[in-house]
């Protein structure tokens, strides 16, 4: 009997869309045994079909989960497990929540939306965002914020409630980021600021001069940084509900960083 591959894909599909179970306008997936395509066709049919929530069940490192998903209906999306890198890359306008922690590129190009990791995540984590919000609650590994950027109204956030490892806000050309440093005496990252032409970074906790990019500058905190920071440690404290109180939090020195130049290397590719 000759093999049909038409008819094997009719199959494949059909033993796919098993994974699917709907409640109301909720969708529940089973992701165990699926390809992050698999995966990821199911999240786009389901909020084709008008879902408003998606809740992923058994995640194990498929990648790109809330991609493709350039839809006028924005939907929520609820992981268990662990999902693989680039998470919400290129995300616009939709929620993700992960109950555990994510690996790499979470947030790459992310244009609106919120991403909340009730965990750590890896290396660079909201690369070239544009847009939205990120909130982590732990730690988050290399290359944090590189080439975040912002353009009028769209002004990017990244919260950690950790720290970071080294070249945080390497290249960073615009947007926010507030490092909490909590449950930790100082932080430990080097060449913090490295290459940075734009935005704004704030760290809670103790940092040397010695740890930070010669593009980057120490300025002195001002009554609009306190109450952006504080409000963001609020949406923090309410996501994540941890031991420490909005008191304790910024009762603690805050170092405000931003460049030194919009062009810091303007004389290497410039006369």
């Amino acid at each position: 009997m000759l093999r049909d591959p038409f008819m094997e894909g009719v199959r494949k599909l059909e033993e796919i869309a098993k994974k699917v179970r709907f409640e109301d306008n909720t969708a529940k997936i089973d992701a165990k045994g699926l390809t992050h395509k698999e995966l990821n066709d199911l999240i786009r049919m389901c909020a084709e079909k008008g879902a408003e929530k998606i809740i992923l069940k058994n995640v194990c490192g498929q990648r790109y989960i809330g991609t493709r998903l350039f839809l006028p209906k924005k939907v929520e999306i609820e992981i268990f497990g662990i999902p693989g890198n680039d998470l919400g890359m290129f995300l616009d306008g939709h929620r993700i929540v992960v109950h555990g922690n994510a690996q790499d590129g979470v947030g790459n190009t992310m244009n609106e939306g919120e991403i909340v990791v009730e965990g750590r995540a890896g290396d660079v984590v909201a690369m070239s965002m544009r847009g939205g919000r990120i909130f982590i609650r732990d730690d988050v590994g290399y290359r944090t914020a590189i080439h975040m950027k912002e353009y009028k109204d769209k002004v990017p956030v990244l919260v950690v409630g950790g720290t970071s490892q080294d070249f945080l806000g390497e290249y960073m050309a615009g947007g926010v980021v507030l490092l909490l440093g909590l449950n930790r005496n100082r932080h430990l990252a080097n060449y913090i600021g490295t290459g940075m032409h734009g935005g704004v970074i704030y760290i809670r906790g103790k940092v040397e001069k010695y740890q930070l990019g010669k593009e980057v500058g120490i300025v002195d905190m001002e009554e609009k940084d306190y109450k952006r920071v504080e409000s963001l440690v609020k949406d923090y404290l309410t996501y994540f509900k941890p031991k420490f109180d909005l008191d304790e939090i910024m009762g603690e020195r805050f170092t405000k960083l931003v460049p030194v130049s919009k062009r810091p290397y303007g004389r290497i590719y410039a006369y």
